[in-house]
């Protein structure tokens, strides 16, 4: 059970593991997290190996809660930590592994007109075709960024 069902029973927050394609007035949008997909990402492929890992889970459950928050907010920070440190906010397209896995994903399905990801932590908008984009939404602490569809375009936008 992902996150051992908490935010399901808690809250009614649906958790998706996987993308989704969604239709919005003709417009395509295939939206996710964007955690794992694509070649690369492999420490967090790792990572999340184990953290998904059922008996891990287990295991993480058994520990007081005052070192597993502990834990949790290294593991977070760190992240945070090396996508700040050591990486350009764009690492160009040959090298964004979100955009190879949305230029694959592409050639499998043309209609679709957006990407929507999450997962790199600050805002890209790269088109991939001249029906097609990529945006990754950055994020609310550093950036302050979101995306808006307004029913003819999508475009990341800033709170501040």
């Amino acid at each position: 059970m992902w996150m051992f069902g908490y935010l399901e029973e808690e809250i009614g927050v649906t958790v998706l593991k996987k993308p989704i394609l969604r239709e919005i007035d003709g417009t395509v949008f295939f939206i996710g997290h964007g955690d794992g997909l694509g070649p690369g990402d492999n420490k967090y492929k790792f990572i999340k190996k184990f953290f998904t890992n059922p008996f891990c889970q287990w295991l993480f459950s058994k520990i007081h809660p005052n070192l597993s928050f502990s834990l949790a907010r290294y593991w977070s920070r760190k992240s945070r930590e090396n996508e700040k440190d050591g990486s350009p906010s764009f690492l160009g397209e040959k090298k964004e592994w979100l955009i190879q896995y949305s230029k694959e994903e592409y050639q499998k399905n043309k209609e679709i007109n957006y990407f929507i990801f999450g997962h790199r932590h600050f805002p890209i908008e790269h088109k991939l075709d001249k029906d097609c984009k990529y945006i990754n939404l950055g994020d609310w602490i550093d950036h302050f960024t979101y995306a808006v569809y307004d029913g003819k375009k999508t475009e990341i936008k800033k709170f501040i």
